[in-house]
């Protein structure tokens, strides 16, 4: 193939290169001032210097942030083929993108990007006819960042609510459409939070919010109690009904769904991240009252579907696994559950669709799908491509096919047709990214952690790569309240494998691939196994001479940044390149901001027991950081971002500058307009791959030569 820099000219491109990283000056950091702000927990005073950076809207604080970008964006121009990476990328990205379809009324719909479109536009059309914009949310703002952040339909299609999204805030505004024209159906419903829209008719819809924290503090306001609200169409928000929540019971987290028939309301309610309380409210009965299914938030639970009186039930209590149950919902507690679909050694959750329940099994984070009928009886196991992650398979009762999306870390999204009575998949629509995945090898392989567990890891790299040390790796991980991290193709990753770089995802400790005892492994006094998941990782990708520290970056989003500033602060000699993003790194405040307390069950707190204190103090990034030859890091953040507030980043980010005896770089990058990552606009994500791929490269001395693979 053609590669994009000429042999002739990579010679002089190592040159500049090597000449770049030996010239390449950052220039002094801005002054950071200190204020002698001490706390106190359990006898012990803790000093913190930077708290006034907490205050985001301050004058001081937005000077610091904009002397901060000064001197990252001027490293950063200094890179000498970080335009030729932006192009690259630019390229990669300019594809049409698709996502799978779905049946409302008399109406298809589906998304899509004609390449490098800031938001996907959704569609519509009839039968085969023409499809039609339906919604364009590259006109809401006119730089791209207001995004589509949901919609939901009534169950005839007649009318929409959909949700937007300012700046990647959680916040967001609701309006109401008729879909035959298109037309506004009364007021914008503002400061809704986390929330799901359940219609019941055409009358009006459940949504769910918080009291918004007094202006000046919009951001890290701390957001305490959830309430689920009903609007009837046509009347002010402010007379709307409160239905869960408030002062009689206050839960961090309220949510509400409705069955398909719209008979049963479904609340579902919970004061952190793992584990709810469950209540259904049979609504073809006049005025009758909401009971309680699960009265602890011990385990989490979840109505799926109905069939009359049957409520059907994902849980994982007595099951950490996950099964499906079925109850009268006459007498809904568990002590008349009755396992339909029991629990088995791979972790499930489920889908329902054609009368059909889909079980979507993971086996060691991949994915292994099969039919059961409304009366647990298996039916048969779908026939993926290969090994990966598949996803969909929901849709309404009476529909005859489904839908479902399969990826893995060397197959580009690709969606499939499937015929729910035959059991046979169609490719609907391929992707059309310029990428050849046979050229690529992914393969998964188990370590030992520092305790003796075994930890799956997938290694992905380019066929016949020579193991020697030598190779550019990024290695990302999560670990943490649950989540599963399943093998997906990234446009961006294609920038390092077709570079000769590896890309490894090790599943830790703290994550949901097997079930909740993984889970908790990770979690409060046992949050160490992660990092220590995350530190043997490394050593087995060097053991095995992947990559060497001097080609090794490490890499972590969210709980994941918290998990890079921990193994960053307690192995600084690990890797030589970090990426923190949007990370919880002062763990003795986290609690004080936005929904931060509800992160309360995986993290503990500082309040809670002077050990449970100490084990964060030792841990947390912001405070465990002390004079050393850390990796040339570059911390991510945004100034929009109302989940983990960028003062997290700022405290950490400065005192690492501070605390950085070697000559590698310390950057703070703050995104403007933009929040913990979802509704970005494709210039904003090319702009920050960019960024991350060029200083990789620059800090481990290789040269950017990739060839269009």
């Amino acid at each position: 193939m053609m590669k994009l820099i000429l042999p002739s000219l990579a010679a002089l491109l190592l040159g500049s290169q090597a000449y770049a990283q030996s010239n390449i000056k950052t220039l002094p950091y801005p002054p950071t001032k200190k204020v002698d702000t001490v706390t106190t927990y359990f006898s012990t005073k803790v000093a913190d210097p930077y708290r006034w950076l907490e205050n985001d809207q301050a004058t001081d604080t937005k000077a610091w942030v904009t002397e901060q970008n000064k001197v990252t964006q001027n490293y950063l121009s200094q890179i000498p083929y970080r335009d030729a990476i932006r192009k690259r990328l630019e390229t990669l990205w300019n594809y049409e993108k698709y996502s799978a379809p779905y049946k409302e009324g008399k109406y298809t719909y589906f998304s899509k990007n004609t390449g490098l479109q800031s938001q996907y536009v959704l569609y519509r059309q009839q039968g085969e006819g023409t499809p039609e914009v339906f919604l364009d949310p590259n006109k809401f703002s006119k730089d791209g960042t207001t995004s589509l952040a949901g919609i939901n339909f009534t169950k005839d299609g007649s009318l929409a609510a959909y949700q937007i999204s300012e700046g990647g805030s959680d916040w967001r505004k609701v309006i109401v459409l008729k879909t035959d024209n298109k037309s506004i159906v009364g007021d914008t419903l503002k400061d809704v939070k986390f929330s799901g829209l359940a219609w019941k008719g055409n009358d009006g819809f459940y949504y769910s919010s918080y009291d918004k924290p007094k202006a000046g503090s919009q951001l890290a306001g701390l957001t305490q109690y959830h309430k689920l609200f009903y609007h009837k169409l046509g009347t002010p928000q402010a007379s709307d009904k409160l239905v869960f929540g408030g002062d009689k019971t206050p839960r961090r987290y309220v949510n509400a769904s409705l069955t398909e028939d719209e008979r049963f309301l479904i609340i579902t309610a919970a004061n952190t991240t793992t584990g709810n309380e469950l209540y259904v409210q049979d609504l073809s009965k006049p005025n009758s009252t909401i009971v309680q299914m699960v009265s602890d938030e011990k385990n989490e639970h979840n109505v799926v579907d109905n069939v009359g009186g049957k409520l059907y039930v994902h849980t994982n209590l007595n099951a950490p696994n996950f099964r499906v149950v079925t109850v009268d919902a006459a007498n809904p507690t568990p002590a008349n559950w009755k396992d339909l679909i029991p629990e088995s050694k791979n972790v499930l959750s489920v889908s329902t669709g054609g009368g059909k329940i889909f079980a979507n099994y993971l086996k060691d984070a991949t994915s292994l799908i099969e039919q059961y009928d409304m009366n647990g009886k298996k039916e048969r196991s779908i026939a993926l491509p290969s090994v990966g992650s598949a996803g969909g398979f929901g849709t309404k009762k009476e529909e005859k096919e489904t839908y479902y999306t399969f990826t893995s870390y060397i197959y580009p999204p690709t969606i499939f047709k499937y015929d729910i009575a035959s059991g046979k998949s169609t490719v609907f629509k391929k992707s059309g990214v310029q990428f050849d995945p046979t050229k690529y090898e992914s393969k998964q392989v188990f370590y030992t952690s520092k305790d003796g567990t075994k930890v799956p890891m997938l290694i992905t790299h380019k066929k016949g790569l020579v193991m020697n040390g030598k190779n550019p790796t990024l290695l990302y991980a999560y670990g943490g309240f649950g989540v599963n991290v399943t093998p997906g193709f990234s446009t961006s990753n294609i920038v390092l494998l077709e570079n000769g770089g590896i890309y490894a995802v090790p599943n830790l400790r703290g994550g949901g691939e097997y079930g909740e005892t993984w889970h908790q492994a990770g979690t409060k006094l046992k949050k160490q196994n992660v990092f220590d998941d995350f530190i043997a990782a490394a050593e087995y990708l060097v053991k095995n001479n992947y990559t060497s520290k001097d080609y090794l970056a490490i890499s972590g989003g969210s709980n994941g940044g918290l998990l890079v500033g921990a193994v960053m602060t307690q192995r600084p000699d690990l890797s030589k390149v970090a990426f923190p993003a949007v990370g919880v790194m002062d763990m003795l405040r986290y609690n004080q901001f936005t929904a931060g307390a509800g992160w309360a069950y995986d993290y503990g707190t500082a309040q809670d027991s002077k050990e449970m204190f100490e084990y964060l103090y030792k841990y947390s990034p912001y405070h465990a950081l002390k004079p050393a030859n850390y990796p040339a890091t570059m911390v991510t953040t945004a100034d929009h971002d109302d989940r983990v507030v960028p003062a997290h980043s700022f405290k950490f980010g400065t005192r690492l500058q501070e605390m950085q005896k070697g000559s590698a770089p310390v950057l703070i990058r703050i995104e403007t307009k933009a929040g913990h990552g979802a509704g970005r606009s494709t210039a904003q994500v090319i702009s920050e791959q960019t960024d991350k791929w060029a200083f990789m490269f620059q800090n481990m001395g290789v040269p950017y030569s990739a060839a269009t693979n």
